[in-house]
């Protein structure tokens, strides 16, 4: 792959990011924790905000979880901030808030994998190691004509040696974010601009035609469906809200009390007077549906039902609306909420 042409177009075209003004691996470290299964648009404002709020990680550390979820609130995959706070506690906790200098010992930080200990490594230290992110494989699926599905493990086998052979070695940290640029603006995943492309001469899938086909990538396993019947449970500009607890989706994160069916069925008036009971509401009490929203995640597919039940006065668990933006909650909740009833 021709490495000059792809760098010369980095120079040209590359967006200018705050993270890229930077060699600070606390703040490289937070952008790419950010930017895992995000887009930089949506990601910009969040890293913005956590370095307003934590300029460093002594900071970060010195936080409460509830306070990086709320932060971290409409990004998802909220195991990814709380990675980054246990992380950020044991750097500073026991090697003063200073950084591992190097690939390896990068790696066995909480919440790293391969590709952010390489990005790390090599914008921080010039640590010659490629990183492999969804661009990358594209970039070098379609150059190198390569059908391999990239979600097998001998796909991952193989473009990471290809990575590795093909990595600048004399500025790893340059190569590494031109490849990634070129594939984010460039060699796209649905219209990519092959006419002009830098790299088109040498590009295997555009001179067999093969450009739509690649990468490949195998189909995912089945995606679960789930039934979710929140209730809001409300007396003068006051409700109640719980802590999600145990593992699984929107862990510590703050939810309205619940009602799980199984299938796409309404609670019975029996699951009903029980979720009332756990919460010490006097019976009998009257639900009423106000909507119903489909939120999507990546292996699961939400249908989710809102329920009001009206109190006569409040009770002592109840938080007042004034105070729910102190707790972190899924963020089709908290629009739900702040649509509806705030």
């Amino acid at each position: 792959m021709n490495v000059s042409k792809l760098i010369d177009w980095y120079h040209q075209h590359k967006r200018r990011l705050p993270w890229r003004e930077t060699s600070d691996p606390y703040k490289i470290w937070l952008s790419e924790i950010i930017l895992q299964q995000t887009q930089v648009t949506q990601g910009l404002p969040y890293y913005e905000k956590f370095i307003q709020k934590y300029p460093d990680i002594f900071h970060l550390a010195t936080a409460s979880e509830q306070e990086i979820l709320n932060l971290w609130q409409g990004l998802g995959y909220y195991s990814r901030a709380r990675n980054l706070h246990y992380t950020a506690k044991e750097l500073v906790n026991k090697h003063h808030g200073n950084f591992p200098d190097n690939y390896t010992d990068l790696l066995k930080l909480k919440g790293v994998g391969e590709y952010t200990a390489a990005a790390i490594a090599s914008f921080c230290y010039d640590e010659p190691k490629a990183v492999l992110d969804g661009n990358v494989y594209r970039v070098l699926s379609r150059v190198f004509g390569i059908d391999t599905p990239i979600n097998t493990t001998e796909g991952k086998k193989i473009f990471k040696k290809l990575a590795q052979e093909h990595l600048y070695f004399k500025d790893p940290a340059t190569y590494n974010q031109a490849i990634m640029e070129f594939g984010a603006l460039h060699c796209t995943p649905a219209a990519p601009k092959c006419a002009g492309c830098p790299l088109s001469v040498e590009c295997v899938a555009y001179q067999t035609g093969k450009v739509k086909e690649l990468p490949v990538k195998l189909k995912k396993n089945k995606v679960k469906k789930r039934y979710l019947h929140y209730f809001i449970i409300k007396s003068y500009k006051a409700l109640i809200i719980q802590k999600r607890e145990g593992k699984g989706i929107w862990q510590n994160l703050y939810q309205l009390p619940l009602i799980e069916t199984a299938k796409p069925e309404m609670p019975s008036d029996q699951q009903i007077e029980k979720l009332a009971l756990m919460h010490n509401i006097e019976l009998p009490v009257k639900a009423k549906l106000l909507a119903q929203k489909k939120h999507l995640l990546t292996h699961q597919h939400l249908e989710i039902f809102f329920w009001k039940i009206s109190l006569p006065k409040k009770t002592p668990q109840m938080i007042s609306f004034a105070a729910l933006k102190d707790y972190p909650m899924p963020i089709v909740i908290a629009n739900f909420l702040d649509n509806n009833i705030l």
